[in-house]
């Protein structure tokens, strides 16, 4: 072994011991509730494919579509060698359905926080950050070499406290405050309105990472800022269309000005090219669907109130979700190892999640439900947890 790479052996040995290596699985599959996993057909609770829009026949038909038109990608960095007309299309669709003034697209929803962060915010600014928000985010602030105050989890009194101590010490120009919409491990979901009001009054920038809320709250999935009817009261809303939308990018909607600066200062869009044309096209079908019915949405959130009254009824812990995540709470990486094991040999599909992605102590199995779930899916998930819960001494 060479004395290199010693210590990165040694780590990974450390993970394998602690029950924290993650093994990916191969899927051989189209995205659905069902899919073939390793050469096994297993119910699929791990997809944060909400809509179960990522095999819609109406999205692969216009990813197909804008192919034949425009070809697979745009060739370059759009600030160099302009943008396709597809791409404008889709910004300004998303604008619309947001009903904020302007929106700009990026290759992710972690490269949208990592461009949009560090151009609002640098030296001497400070970022007041709930203690529990996502990587993207913490990665973004790091980025932007603001000083970083974390808030303690969905606290507003708690953020007063350190917005008070910040500017009585007199040391910072600008001031951020970035949230997740919906927390994606625990499925919780920010006090927007709080947050808001606190930012009005100390008049700081205020901004939202809905990747979880996107396609699943407000009116027909319209996101988090809809669902609390904040519009014109939040100036940033990160989102991604990797989730509900089933494809992959990740977009900014906001006041105009702030989009503007994204476009002229946003490294992640300055320096990578666009997302992919059949992504575009396909993003701009999946907005057409949301617009025209809300019965996707409406099935999702039947599907998570019946799965989650039933697995707390059999005597699982499932935390403090409010949304369609689901978090069945086991303890120690582990057990929620072995959990996912048995499950997956039950016919189940659903990863552990241990630390980083958690908490130290708070490794648990997280169920996504997606309208895409029939109700014999649900109750056949129902059975699996139940047999390897009373099996393993969780229930």
């Amino acid at each position: 072994m060479s004395t290199k790479t010693q210590w990165i052996e040694q780590e990974l040995d450390s993970l394998k011991a602690q029950g924290l290596f993650t093994n990916i699985r191969t899927i051989e599959s189209p995205m659905g509730a069902w899919l073939t996993v390793d050469g096994r057909r297993v119910l699929n609770f791990c997809a944060n494919n909400y809509l179960g829009l990522a095999n819609h026949p109406r999205l692969r038909e216009a990813a197909r579509e804008a192919i034949e038109q425009y070809g697979v990608g745009p060739g370059a960095v759009r600030t160099i060698a302009g943008t396709m007309s597809l791409h404008v299309q889709l910004e300004e669709r998303l604008a619309q359905f947001k009903s904020a003034e302007a929106a700009i697209t990026f290759q992710s929803g972690f490269s949208a926080n990592l461009a949009t962060i560090p151009a609002l915010v640098g030296r001497g600014d400070v970022i007041f950050s709930d203690r529990l928000n996502h990587a993207s985010i913490i990665d973004g602030c790091r980025l932007s070499r603001a000083e970083i105050v974390a808030y303690a989890h969905n606290d507003p009194a708690d953020l007063r406290a350190r917005i008070a101590e910040a500017k009585a010490s007199g040391a910072y120009n600008r001031m951020l405050i970035v949230t997740d919409g919906v927390f994606s491990m625990d499925g919780d979901i920010a006090p927007l309105p709080a947050l808001a009001e606190i930012a009005q009054e100390h008049d700081i920038l205020l901004m939202v990472d809905d990747a979880h809320g996107e396609g699943v709250l407000g009116r027909g999935g319209r996101g988090i800022v809809d669902h609390f009817g904040l519009h014109g009261a939040v100036d940033i809303e990160v989102g991604t269309m990797s989730k509900a939308f089933g494809v992959m990018g990740g977009m900014v909607a906001g006041k105009r000005v702030i989009i503007d600066w994204l476009r002229q200062r946003g490294r992640p869009f300055l320096f990578s090219s666009a997302m992919t044309v059949p992504d575009v096209a396909a993003c701009l079908a999946a907005v057409e669907l949301l617009e025209a019915s809300t019965e996707l949405v409406e099935r999702l959130w039947s599907n998570a109130g019946y799965f989650k009254t039933e697995m707390q009824r059999l005597g699982f812990d499932t935390g403090l979700t409010e949304t369609p995540i689901v978090p069945v709470m086991l303890g120690e990486a582990p057990l929620a190892q072995q959990f996912s094991k048995r499950l997956f040999e039950e016919g189940v599909f659903a990863m552990a999640l241990g630390y980083p992605t958690v908490p130290q102590g708070k490794a648990r199995i997280r169920v996504m439900n997606t309208a895409a779930h029939s109700q014999d899916d649900l109750d056949t998930g129902l059975e699996a947890f139940a047999r390897v819960g009373r099996e393993l001494g969780v229930i």
